[in-house]
């Protein structure tokens, strides 16, 4: 794999959120797909691209 990989703290301060949000994402299963290696968790970019772009909507009431 030769993409990067972000630790939660890189991510959190990505998404200006906070490491306990993304881990409540974790535990409910809305946040991006993670990594775990042994105890760490990791985050690939590709992941997180496809999280966000699932996430776009182009009005605020809409679904899609």
């Amino acid at each position: 794999m030769d993409e990067k990989l972000l630790t939660p703290a890189e991510l959190a301060e990505y998404l200006h959120t906070t490491t306990g949000n993304l881990a409540q994402m974790r535990f409910q299963g809305t946040g991006p797909a993670f990594i775990k290696a042994g105890r760490k968790v990791l985050y690939a970019e590709s992941d997180i691209r496809t999280w966000l772009a699932a996430g776009r909507r182009t009005q605020s009431g809409s679904a899609a």
